[in-house]
């Protein structure tokens, strides 16, 4: 079977699975409250999350105004949680995932990845008393992809991949204070944070500085810092809702990297923060239409940005052709999907 043939049964199987949904269940709003009040006898599961999956598709034929003959991209997004409540105890678990694809009559069809995301998040944490809403909270957090990334402004692109599943893959374990109201608002906090970043040396061995933070030739690269973390869920209306998160940190052991020879090849210090600002805005404009817009905003000392790049065919160092090339190091995704809808 050809990769396009493989690719599209991937898309296809992803609009069966991820076909958009938004799960809520009785009383939730009864056990938020719950954990605002000094009752130590609730036990409860609560989840709820938003399943989207939105497509386009285009053909041309003898237009006049030109364009692309055929095309057609699909986009999915899931974003849940799963949270038990025990008396004075709080495991709460999210999980974010998003995938996208675009086909080109001009590329042969020739899949483009346009988003990739895998990001998990569980916490347990003990509530220090009743009349207060702080919980002495450990955290586990994964971040990776599904399938491998290319650089597709790059000649021959297809030749050598970017990143793929599992490289690059953060692992964060972080002990702390957090501060929840319900399950709307969390806001946590921690000193001590070890993080791991793994990834293959295929792609760390490809400059003298490495690649995701992880050293030359090296799969491995350990951080330990303070983090915070902030979520919050606003219902702007009973159709309307608006997800934000900030995720900060800041590693204790950053320090300039240098070559075989003493040369410097990366700057760092502590004070080089890593930044996640993430958000999402699900309207449901009919019983089974929605409209969800999210970006998302990354600044990573580890994931330098460079305007040029050198051909390896030739030797020679190219302008690249980005056009957002001038926003510098800030990694930014934005996407915009317009799907169907079923809730349960």
């Amino acid at each position: 079977m050809t990769n396009i043939k493989r690719s599209f049964l991937l898309t296809i199987g992803c609009t069966v699975v991820f076909c958009s949904a938004q799960a809520q269940i009785n009383g939730v709003d009864d056990v938020k409250k719950s954990l605002q009040t000094t009752n130590r006898d609730t036990v409860a599961w609560v989840y709820g999350g938003v399943f989207n999956i939105g497509a386009n598709e285009g053909f041309l034929h003898n237009w006049a105004a030109g364009g692309e003959l055929a095309s057609f991209s699909v986009n999915s997004i899931f974003s849940g949680h799963l949270d038990r409540l025990n008396n004075q105890d709080i495991w709460s678990n999210n999980l974010d995932m998003t995938y996208g694809l675009n086909y080109t009559y001009s590329t042969a069809f020739l899949p483009h990845k346009t988003d990739d995301r895998i990001d998990f998040t569980s916490k347990f944490g003990h509530r220090l008393n009743d009349s207060v809403n702080f919980y002495f909270t450990g955290l586990f957090n994964f971040k990776s992809q599904f399938t491998k990334g290319y650089d597709y402004t790059m000649p021959r692109w297809d030749t050598a991949s970017t990143s793929k599943f599992l490289s690059p893959a953060y692992f964060t374990i972080a002990l702390g204070m957090e501060y929840r109201k319900g399950s709307d608002i969390s806001l946590f906090l921690s000193p001590v944070a070890g993080r791991l970043t793994i990834a293959d040396k295929y792609y760390t061995s490809q400059s003298p500085q490495g690649a995701f933070g992880v050293p030359y030739n090296k799969t491995t690269y350990y951080q330990l810092g303070a983090y915070f973390s902030g979520r919050y869920v606003y219902n702007i209306n009973k159709n309307t809702v608006y997800k934000t998160r900030v995720d900060l940190y800041s590693n204790y052991l950053a320090k300039d990297t240098k070559d075989s020879t003493g040369k410097v090849v990366k700057r760092d210090d502590p004070g080089n923060v890593s930044v996640l600002f993430d958000n999402l805005l699900s309207w449901k404009i009919s019983k089974f239409l929605n409209i969800t817009l999210g970006a998302t905003f990354i600044y990573d000392n580890n994931i330098p940005y460079s305007k040029t790049y050198v051909d390896k065919a030739t030797g020679q160092v190219l302008p690249k052709d980005d056009p957002g090339k001038d926003l510098g190091w800030l990694q930014i995704k934005q996407v915009f999907t317009l799907g169907m809808e079923y809730k349960f």
